[in-house]
């Protein structure tokens, strides 16, 4: 009998430590805060790199049209910079948030005409995590050439996990890409490209 009250007293303790552990509010704050506290930060940190990312991409793709229109036109073919470096320049140029010197030795371009439009194809010149600098080529065209105008960036994320539809490049970088295809304005006397 004695056995059994004492088990009976240590219940009613063991109970009311709970009922009390239960109603205790000191350092909820803290606990609920650990919770939510890990996802918390890796949401606001995701957006504000998946905002930077966005702000390099929007960035690369206005430089590279803004230089482009200067292929399309003819200036660059009849201004005496048309070369890769010429063009890298002005898409570089372009780019204020970025460096000159780390864009002129990270920015990649690719530049080349084909028949018809049809005929062209955008696969990046990534080999082994890098970028192929073989698969380039710079060549702008004359008047009427159709041109697709390609240009790579690898950028460094904190998280790259965070961010698996770009094409990685190892070290934390993924490669930020633009293309654009156009046919070369008539600067010439050859008539209008052969438009109807």
């Amino acid at each position: 009998m004695a056995n059994h009250v004492k088990t009976r007293l240590a219940e009613r303790g063991a109970a009311k430590t709970l009922r009390r552990f239960a109603r205790a509010e000191h350092g909820a704050t803290a606990v609920e805060f650990s919770l939510i506290a890990l996802p918390f930060f890796m949401l606001l940190f995701g957006i504000l790199q998946l905002g930077t990312l966005f702000m390099a991409s929007t960035t690369i793709e206005a430089a590279t049209v803004t230089a482009a229109r200067q292929i399309r036109t003819g200036q660059l073919q009849n201004g005496g910079t048309n070369t890769a470096a010429g063009f890298k320049s002005l898409v570089c140029t372009n780019m204020s948030w970025l460096s000159s010197s780390d864009c002129t030795n990270n920015l990649s371009v690719d530049v080349r005409t084909f028949g018809t439009f049809g005929a062209i194809t955008n696969t990046p010149p990534v080999k082994n995590g890098t970028i192929d600098q073989t698969q380039l080529q710079f060549n702008a065209g004359t008047n009427c050439s159709i041109v697709l105008v390609r240009v790579y960036y690898p950028f460094t994320l904190a998280a790259p996990a965070l961010t698996p539809g770009l094409p990685d490049l190892g070290n934390s970088q993924k490669l930020i890409s633009f293309a654009a295809a156009f046919r070369n304005e008539n600067w010439g006397t050859t008539g209008n490209c052969g438009a109807p």
